[in-house]
């Protein structure tokens, strides 16, 4: 039986190699009337004022009333070892009750990190990738979200993060589905390459040490493509919600008998008239309620026996032989583990 492999490098994390959020606060200028309603946002006037006070004008007691700058926040994902000076995609989303940030221009934002530093610079044309288009009537017709958009490349990064790499004596590797088996069979492979420089310190971690005097860097391009079997538990998935079930191969189930039919109760409720004859006296008109009950109960399905010990690959086509539902199937799978014959973990989402 042929077993799914994959390269270490797709199933563990690599300790200190990882992302960092920035956010930044800005202002969206160029706006065609969709922008803030100054009276409704204050902070987007204050950051006006205080933009415009920066560049010599000033605008203290002015009336302004311009519906063509908007607020918004700035996030950017600062990848592992970017050196300054490289691009970075940049996200804009609109604070205040701007209705479209559409052919705005970002003016220049710092994005912060959470130390308070600045690790890169935004600007650029706001892209939102939406349709909106509104009558006289108050008519509007909206295709995506007009509130929020992207810039390519808008962010340039101005501070780098210092992580020494190539000097470090190891290097710890984290499970993404922590098991013992898998980190077990982790530092197996790596060992058989390269012998003794792997340990299996728990579920999530792997410990790797670079024999010789190797850099730590060229030893992690070699390991990260060493091709591992990863181990997987008995678990079945359900969402109630959109119908859907997953079941791992891991799956397996005792000897069990089932069936399953449907019971459909019908009440007709058909009112009648009732009217007195002609010329009596005393006689008045009602409403007679007429009710047809009828039962009805599938029939000709036979009990389906699963044998002990059987794969998933059974299971289903056992299910399947008694055309069930999704819906159905979530109902038998959550009782067949409540008579004990399912030996796999449910987690219902």
């Amino acid at each position: 039986m042929a077993f799914a492999k994959s390269r270490i490098k797709d199933i563990v994390e690599f300790e200190g190699i990882r992302e960092n959020q920035l956010v930044g606060y800005g202002i969206v200028v160029g706006l065609n009337g969709t922008g803030d309603a100054l009276r409704n946002a204050p902070f987007t006037k204050q950051s006006l004022e205080a933009m415009l006070e920066r560049l010599g004008v000033n605008v203290r007691d002015a009336n302004l009333n311009t519906k063509n700058v908007a607020a918004v926040m700035v996030t950017a994902r600062l990848p592992a070892f970017a050196a300054p000076g490289s691009q970075i995609d940049a996200s804009v989303s609109a604070l205040g009750d701007a209705k479209s940030l559409l052919g705005g221009t970002l003016l220049v934002t710092p994005l912060l990190g959470a130390d308070g530093q600045a690790y890169a610079v935004a600007q650029g044309t706001v892209q939102t990738g939406s349709v909106s288009a509104g009558g006289a009537s108050g008519s509007v017709v909206l295709k995506g979200v007009p509130t929020a958009g992207r810039i390519a490349g808008g962010a340039t990064v101005e501070r780098e993060i210092a992580f020494q790499l190539a000097s470090m004596s190891q290097m710890r590797m984290t499970l993404r589905n922590p098991d013992f088996t898998t980190a077990r069979r982790i530092a197996d492979a790596v060992n058989s390459a390269y012998p003794g420089s792997a340990n299996a310190d728990n579920p999530t971690i792997v410990t790797l040490r670079a024999p010789g005097n190797e850099n730590l860097v060229s030893f992690m391009a070699k390991v990260e493509n060493l091709s591992v079997e990863p181990d997987n538990p008995a678990k079945v998935v359900i969402d109630e919600v959109a119908g859907v079930i997953v079941m791992g191969d891991a799956v397996r189930v005792s000897t069990v008998a089932i069936q399953q039919g449907n019971l459909t109760i019908t009440v007709r409720e058909q009112p009648a008239v009732s009217q007195p004859t002609p010329f009596s006296r005393g006689g008045q008109t009602a409403v007679v309620p007429q009710s047809d009950v009828s039962v009805e109960e599938e029939k000709g399905r036979q009990f389906l026996t699963v044998n002990s010990g059987a794969s998933l690959s059974n299971l289903v086509s056992g299910l399947n032989a008694l055309g069930v539902t999704p819906r159905d199937m979530i109902s038998i799978l959550q009782t067949i583990k409540a008579a004990g014959a399912l030996q796999a973990e449910i987690e219902v989402m």
